[in-house]
Order: C-alpha cells, then structure tokens, then sequence
C-alpha cells in the first residue's frame, strides 16, 4: 500500500517557558500566514500554464462551496462533477510533495496527520475496491483523486482559500490576513480502520472515543436529555448545506458537571485542531466563552463499538458525526463528520467575496 508520511521534524514546534503576550500571539499568527503564502508560492511555482490555470480560480460565493465527500465519478450536492483545482494524479511527485507541503502549512501536525490517515484509509479502498469494479464504472478512490485548489491569490493581508479535498475529505481554510478559519470542513473514513506498518490506524477513532466517555459519564437523568427521538443516518448539515440551520437539541452544556463540559470541549477539539495552532487556540477560547449555550445530543447505541450520532451545536460551532449504514452495525466501518460555524463558514465574519 503507498502512503503519505510526514517527515521526521518537518513539523516540530518549539515550546517556551511564558506563555506569549498579545503581540506577540499576533505575531505568532501572522507569520503563519506568511508561512502558508510561502508553500503556496512554492507549490505554484512547480506548476506549467496549463496546470496553473486548473489549480488557481477566483474566489467568490460560486467557486468557494465547490466541495464534497463524494468520490471521483459522483456527482456533487452542488451539481458540479469534478472539484476545483489538480488532482495528486497529474501531479509530478516533487508536485505532489510541494502540494503536500502546503496543505501542511496551514494545519496543525496532527490536523496533517489525521488528512493523511484519511487519504491512506481511503488508499486502502481503492485497493480493495478495483478488482471488483465494474470496467464501466467512473467511480474512483485512493489518492490520486485528491485535489488541490487554490482560490484567490495567496497573500499575507487579504483573503484567499485553500482547499484539499477527495472522497472523505473536503478542507476548506479561508486566510485573510492574520486569520485561518476552517469552517466548513467534512473529515470521514473508510475503513475506519485499517493496518499500516503494523499499526492499526483509525482516522477518527479519538473522536468516536471521545464521544463515547462522555456519554457514559452522562446520568440517567442527562442522557435521557442528550438521547434524541428519531434516528439520523446522515449528516444533516453535510456538504450542499450552506446557510441551513436547525433546532439546538440534546443536552445543554450548562447542565453537565465541569468534567462532562471538560470532555465536551476535549470533543470540540478534534475538529477545531486541525486548523494551526494559533488560529486553533483562538477558536477553542471562543467556543470556552459560548459553551453554556452549547448543546450535545445523540442518536444510537451508548456501547462503544456500535454505531451512534452525536451533535455538538453551539452560537459558533456546529459538529456532526454520522456512521454510515444500518444502525445496528456491529463495528461501523464508514464515518462521515462535518464541523461548521453558522456564523463564519468561510470566514463570513471577515470577508465578503
């Protein structure tokens, strides 16, 4: 199986014993910025015209929601049939690295970390998958048809976007100046679990897990409060839903003990954290100051192993997790997840393409 690894280092960062002042946290946060114009400079200048033209568009309300979970040969929620940008495929491999580059640049270690184990898990399904494809069929999985575009021009005072996306995986990091926002962002798996070198490797297992304590050190009493009364096979608000919303249900954050709201925001981390680590920072202190209107609510067994929706939903975050197939499942194998803020998907609150 090929995989994508990081490389020893690459990514480390440093600690130091204060914590940084408020000019220097802006510092912080601006030469992120500046290090994500640097790859994408770099990876631009790998490109011929032709590959050019495919990974750069505009950015505006019509190129921006051009993202799914869907694999290469589907037709997306949004009607389009190929995703912006190049694919991995038409890349050259120091292309491929330089993209790969980039992609890190703007994520945190385990953020590139948990995109890779996804783009691996889903290496592994194509491999899987092929012998037994249809020579007619245009459906295709694996790494190769993961894309890579780049909306707007790279800059480190005015907004553009980066997106990466194949089946299972759309990110979508909105830049303006100092600011990274990742909302709207889908992370899935299939197979939720696989073995690499010996390791078995579970895209979102910290997320299930996570997900799982919490309902478990709920009582009777909050789980009969968290517990919805309908099941949900999907995502609600999934890709193709911009601008919907829904009814807040389940449990208030207000009403947990401080270790349940402790593992609530544990919870909201795995999403949050994928962004780098300062624009991470500043959302997790954001989602601490709105967590007492924070709702949880779930769907599904309670037992760990079996398939189970859960929501997180807040004034700035919304998270849905959704194992695919028959609810009684015995170990759900394909994950969707979606992670919004109804308040700044694209980085509404800053920019206005």
């Amino acid at each position: 199986m090929s995989v994508f690894k990081i490389a020893a280092g690459s990514m480390l960062l440093g600690l130091t014993a204060l914590a940084p002042t408020a000019e220097q946290q802006r510092t912080v946060a601006g030469a992120a910025t500046v290090k994500s114009v640097a790859a994408a400079t770099e990876f631009l200048s790998t490109l011929d015209a032709r590959q050019r033209t495919k990974v750069t568009l505009p950015l505006n309300t019509a190129t921006r929601t051009v993202w799914s979970n869907l694999p290469t040969g589907i037709t997306m929620q949004v009607g389009a049939t190929e995703r912006n940008g190049l694919k991995l495929g038409d890349m050259t491999p120091s292309q491929q690295q330089a993209a790969l580059r980039l992609v890190a640049a703007v994520l945190s270690r385990a953020g590139y970390q948990k995109v890779l184990n996804i783009v691996n898990a889903d290496q592994r399904l194509e491999e899987t998958t092929a012998p037994t494809r249809a020579a007619s069929s245009r459906t295709r999985f694996g790494r190769a048809e993961y894309y890579l575009a780049v909306l707007g021009t790279p800059s480190a005072t005015s907004q553009w976007m980066l997106q990466f996306g194949g089946h299972h995986l759309a990110i979508n990091v909105t830049i303006a100046g100092r600011d990274s926002i990742l909302t709207p962002t889908h992370t899935g798996a299939q197979p939720a679990a696989f073995t690499l070198d010996g390791e078995t490797i579970r895209p979102l297992g910290r997320e299930n897990d996570k997900a799982f304590a919490l309902m478990n050190a709920l009582d009777a009493t909050q789980q009969k409060q968290a517990l919805l009364g309908y099941d949900v096979r999907n995502l609600v608000l999934g890709p193709g839903e911009d601008g919907k919303v829904i009814q807040p249900e389940g449990i208030r954050a207000s009403a947990l003990t401080a270790t349940e709201r402790g593992m609530l925001v544990d919870l909201i981390g795995e999403w949050v954290t994928i962004l780098d680590d300062q624009a991470a920072a500043a959302k997790m202190r954001e989602v601490q100051a709105n967590l007492g209107l924070t709702y949880f609510a779930w769907a599904g067994s309670t037992t760990n192993g079996k398939g189970a929706y859960f929501r997180v939903q807040g004034p700035t975050v919304l998270i849905e997790y959704a194992p695919q197939g028959p609810s009684n499942a015995a170990t759900p194998d394909h994950i969707h997840t979606i992670y919004r803020d109804p308040t700044n998907d694209y980085g509404a609150r800053l920019v206005t393409p």
